[in-house]
């Protein structure tokens, strides 16, 4: 954990130790990590209340049915909004944004945000460095 992240009580992290973040990473009451497989987080990166980002799946093809972990990132000043979803695999580019209750099935472009389920780019963002435009 990188300093100032703030990470609310009523945020969930299934496996901490596969849980890596920058600088100043932001978690709302409700956010959800299922995280079997490393996830991370750039600086000001931020999950709003009841974001889920789900980090496996199962082989339903095997009739064993085994666990498929994804390593995945979110770029710094990604923003997952408030009961957005992730699914496995999917990562976020820098200052991306995932609108409200809107599915990522696909990656997310660097600077864009995308809204709907599944998500579809919706508009550029305007690109932020270091906190200042």
């Amino acid at each position: 954990m990188g300093p100032n992240c703030h990470f609310y009580p009523g945020s969930k992290i299934w496996a901490p130790w596969n849980l890596i973040c920058a600088d100043q990473v932001t978690a709302a009451d409700g956010t959800e990590i299922y995280n079997p497989a490393p996830v991370t987080f750039g600086s000001h990166a931020i999950l709003s209340q009841g974001a889920f980002i789900c980090g496996a799946t199962h082989d339903y093809d095997d009739p064993g049915f085994p666990l498929i972990a994804y390593a995945m990132s979110f770029g710094p000043y990604a923003w997952v909004c408030a009961r957005a979803s992730v699914a496995p695999g999917v990562n976020m580019g820098e200052g991306a944004v995932l609108g409200l209750g809107s599915v990522a099935t696909r990656n997310l472009e660097p600077w864009t945000v995308y809204a709907g389920t599944p998500a579809v780019k919706v508009k550029e963002r305007q690109r932020v460095l270091s906190g200042k435009v």
